[in-house]
């Protein structure tokens, strides 16, 4: 199976900035004015996922609740560290996450439109000790 997370957005270049510059990921493709949209395809080469971020002359409307997560787990500290490294370089705040499981494991920043994503040590950690 194929996983896409699909999500409208009113500012493509700060999203592509942030998900590609900051958290690393890749542009895997984008597409203009296709039935009035332009939209972006980022993620990780030869992954079977991928973000795609939309725009159009429709305002995005973003609603959350405090448990909407993206979690992501770095492959190693080394990775976790630079990305935090990262995130704090670029001013992006450190937030308190509803539940307290993710402020014990891990760290919690929003992405510019204000989505929550966690930063998780956990599997690299787990992976270093087996």
């Amino acid at each position: 199976m194929f996983l896409r997370v699909a999500r409208h957005t009113d500012d493509l270049d700060k999203i592509i900035d942030f998900y590609i510059n900051i958290l690393g990921f890749e542009l895997l493709g984008d597409f203009q004015n296709h039935n009035n949209y332009d939209g972006v395809f980022i993620g990780k080469s030869g992954l079977e996922w991928h973000f795609e971020f939309t725009k159009s002359d429709t305002k995005a409307n973003h609603t959350f609740d405090p448990d909407d997560v993206i979690v992501l787990y770095p492959k190693s500290i080394l990775d976790y560290n630079m990305l935090l490294d990262k995130i704090i370089h670029n001013n992006i705040s450190i937030i308190t996450a509803s539940n307290p499981f993710w402020n014990e494991n891990g760290k919690m920043f929003l992405d510019p439109d204000g989505y929550r994503i966690v930063l998780s040590p956990l599997k690299a950690i787990i992976d270093e000790i087996n």
